[in-house]
């Protein structure tokens, strides 16, 4: 093989590596987009890398878990990488809930403000492609184990859902001014003679541990019939 062939057949490969390459932030724009002001919007069933938790998310047991979402995630990554189908770490995802039976029904603007941080349930996600399969999360889940001694992960799970009609908006600002936000979106559910049909979801378009509280952008998600 002469030396321009072999460089044309590298750049070849290199050129349909890079082809293969997916972003689901751009291949599911409307998914990762929302507007400042609520709307009504339909979202397609997803799969998800999934850990669920309860407690205060600036507390270590939150954090801990974090990692290991991202380290199972990233297995899963260079798992489909190494077979010539790599794809983008998704952003970070999270539903939230409390027991409703122990401290009431509230708005969704008064939950936050009434319900202690610690006693908020939440599953932490980061959406896969649909080509990935249970066994790639088992395989991911033993990988990091075995090399990172992150035994969390045997807590990460593969999870479906298809939210449906959603009211959401985008909140621009620290988490704790939310509240303003969540009534907007309250109002909008009311005037459109709508109810809640799920949990709450964020989505965060930021990093959190990177981005000051002020510049931080998250989209506030509530599944409506």
């Amino acid at each position: 093989m002469s030396a321009d062939i072999g460089l044309s057949y590298r750049r070849f490969l290199f050129e349909n590596k890079t082809i293969m390459k997916i972003d689901l932030t751009k291949q599911f724009k409307s998914y990762y987009s929302a507007k400042l002001k609520p709307e009504l919007i339909e979202i397609e069933p997803a799969q998800f890398l999934s850990i669920e938790g309860i407690g205060d998310p600036s507390g270590k047991t939150f954090s801990d878990n974090i990692q290991t979402l991202y380290a199972v995630a990233y297995a899963i990554k260079f798992g489909w990488k190494a077979r010539n189908k790599d794809f983008t770490v998704a952003k970070l995802e999270g539903l939230w809930w409390f027991d409703e039976q122990k401290f009431g029904s509230y708005g969704l603007a008064d939950a936050p403000m009434k319900v202690s941080r610690d006693e908020w349930n939440y599953r932490m996600l980061i959406r896969l492609p649909d080509f990935v399969t249970q066994a790639d999360v088992h395989e991911a889940i033993e990988t990091v184990i075995l090399k990172k001694n992150l035994f969390l992960a045997k807590n990460c799970s593969l999870f479906r859902m298809h939210e449906g009609a959603v009211v959401q908006l985008l909140h621009v600002g620290p988490f704790a001014e939310e509240p303003g936000s969540l009534l907007q979106i309250q109002e909008f559910i009311n005037q459109n003679n709508l109810k809640r049909n799920g949990v709450h979801h964020e989505i965060y378009l930021s990093d959190f541990r990177k981005v000051s509280s002020d510049k931080l952008k998250t989209i506030l998600r509530e599944p409506v019939i």
